[in-house]
């Protein structure tokens, strides 16, 4: 069965974005890895903000050849041309439906309301946190009101001479 892991930057107060919604402080100067993070997946899910994000900001081409979905339950279509499909309904089935079929491990890009649902329904099976060294002091949490505890399993961190620190973790699911 393939993973879904969440590969995202926060600041070390936990934030992905910062008050206004920017995110300027996320180091660019390096992969960090992301190179041989690209070559594991072959499938992204994108809440529509992150989609949003990623049109607007022209990052689109950087996923080229890969199975993108976004979830909303606002929009009725994509623009067309599209390189994604949109899931606006059965969201939990379709995600257990595509771990389920054959490829490699999928990305689960965000945002905060997707990640949420995909951390309730305990679809996420990693995490992989690029921990930028600041301090954002308020802005959008990574987990925001989580309904349980839920317990990680430390698997690797590599500290970069930037100060980026990137923790992966598995995720210990509880029976349901």
């Amino acid at each position: 069965m393939r993973k879904i892991i969440l590969n995202v930057a926060i600041s070390l107060d936990a934030f992905i974005e910062d008050a206004s919604g920017a995110y300027d402080w996320c180091f660019t100067d390096q992969d960090y890895g992301m190179t041989n993070f690209m070559n594991s997946i072959d499938t992204i899910l994108f809440g529509r903000k992150s989609y949003e994000l990623v049109i607007k900001e022209n990052y689109a081409a950087h996923y080229k050849g890969y199975h993108q979905y976004v979830f909303s339950n606002t929009l009725q279509h994509l623009n067309d041309g599209a390189d994604a499909i949109l899931v606006n309904s059965n969201s939990l089935s379709f995600i257990q439906s595509l771990k389920e079929q054959p490829g490699k491990n999928i990305w689960l890009f965000g945002g905060a309301n997707l990640t949420k649902f995909c951390m309730q329904h305990q679809l996420v099976d990693e995490l992989m946190l690029s921990v930028h060294p600041v301090l954002l002091g308020s802005g959008k949490p990574l987990f925001e009101a989580l309904i349980k505890r839920t317990s990680l399993q430390l698997t690797n961190a590599v500290t970069f001479g930037s100060g980026l620190v990137q923790l992966q973790y598995n995720v210990l699911h509880t029976q349901q």
